[in-house]
């Protein structure tokens, strides 16, 4: 009997690996009577900035928000442009309109990631930023970036929504540009349901990030309503409502101590696709430039669909028929109808990154998964190649 048929229950593309201590620091926070912003966000917030090697860390209710305080910080509004990568998640570029300024799209390689040599070649009097994505983990090329942004005087945002634990080098993903932005979502390498983190070691855009993160207040409210603050506070900034709460910091604290055992694990799971996948050539298997360490959130496979008889698409539903749980990053934002009718883009218009989309499937990669999980994915995808090899 071939081992796909010996499953008893379906394998999720996500699940979070929550524990006792994070159970157990949620209720004594919400015994503590303190919900909100106080004193469980501020030590997350001094955690995770020695995680990354980072002078500031200020914690806000989701990734967005931290993308949206990072190019408010470095003053991106109406007139501007950003520099984004067309393969990456809607609020990217979302976040730009928002501000009143105008996302470029940039063409990927086949390595996910934004083509460095395009990028450059988009930059106009306009560009004010441009935002590396980290794509899966894998550390965009840092150096490149650094150097043409600085030959053009525009600032760099990197989002690093997917990449903890990743590092540069010898340097972890964090302070390499003037601010980078990190995701807690619940499907994160680590979570706290909902939330989000802006790092950088620019004491003048820290101080702006988060005086902007909870209604330009000029105090931070927990300190307000302790026993070092005051009642008094000014208003000095139009800001946002964007703060973290104690309860979600309960979870990252712990979360955060557990990163480097959950990348471990994640690093040995690609290591055995890695290994099962090595004498299927219709699946092309990530790579990872020897200079980096890739943080794993994402296990990308291509299909080479012109091998096979049947589309990427059919190809996910008979995985999850199988009762593997799957997903797709992403439709590239050029393809959405947004960015055709207002920006006129078309499908041809970057096309590695529509050509990648007809391939790409995210397979799990979780520290929930067994060794038997990973088997059973793997041992699926080769035999749906073997069934529709054209």
């Amino acid at each position: 009997m071939a081992v796909e048929t010996l499953r008893q229950h379906a394998i999720p593309f996500f699940s979070p690996l929550l524990g006792d201590e994070e159970i157990d620091s949620v209720v004594e926070t919400l015994r503590s009577g303190w919900l909100t912003t106080g004193p469980k966000v501020k030590r997350f917030e001094q955690l995770f900035a020695e995680s990354v090697s980072a002078g500031h860390a200020i914690a806000v209710n989701s990734c967005t928000a931290a993308l949206h305080l990072a190019l408010e910080a470095i003053g991106v509004g109406p007139g501007d442009e950003v520099l984004i990568p067309t393969l990456t998640f809607a609020s990217t570029g979302e976040v730009i309109m928002h501000l009143g300024a105008t996302p470029v799209l940039v063409d990927c390689g086949p390595d996910f990631l934004m083509d460095v040599a395009e990028m450059e070649s988009k930059i106009t009097p306009r560009t004010k930023a441009v935002i590396p994505v980290h794509y899966g983990g894998h550390p965009c090329d840092m150096e490149r970036i650094l150097n043409v942004a600085r030959r053009h005087g525009i600032r760099v945002i990197e989002d690093a929504a997917h990449a903890i634990p990743a590092r540069y080098g010898d340097r972890p993903i964090g302070t390499i540009g003037d601010l980078t932005y990190f995701s807690f979502y619940a499907n994160k390498t680590i979570t706290t349901g909902e939330g989000g983190m802006v790092t950088t070691n620019d004491a003048e855009l820290a101080d702006r990030v988060r005086l902007m993160s909870l209604h330009g207040i000029s105090k931070d409210a927990w300190k307000r309503f302790s026993a070092e603050g005051s009642w008094y506070y000014e208003i000095t900034a139009p800001g946002y409502k964007f703060n973290m709460t104690d309860i979600a910091a309960a979870i990252g604290i712990h979360q955060l101590a557990k990163s480097e055992r959950f990348w471990q694990r994640r690093a040995q799971i690609a290591a055995q696709y890695d290994e099962r996948f090595a004498f299927t050539p219709e699946v092309v298997t990530p790579t990872t430039d020897l200079h980096v360490q890739n943080a794993w959130h994402l296990y990308v496979i291509r299909l080479q669909v012109e091998d096979l008889t049947i589309s990427r698409n059919e190809f996910i539903t008979q995985l999850n028929q199988a009762g593997i749980g799957t997903s797709v990053h992403y439709l590239p934002l050029h393809m959405h109808p947004l960015y055709r009718e207002r920006f006129g883009y078309a499908t041809e218009d970057l096309p590695r990154g529509a050509d990648l989309f007809q391939r790409i499937i995210s397979l799990p990669i979780h520290p929930r998964l067994t060794d038997e999980d990973v088997d059973f994915v793997a041992a699926t995808v080769n035999r749906l190649v073997d069934e529709h090899h054209r």
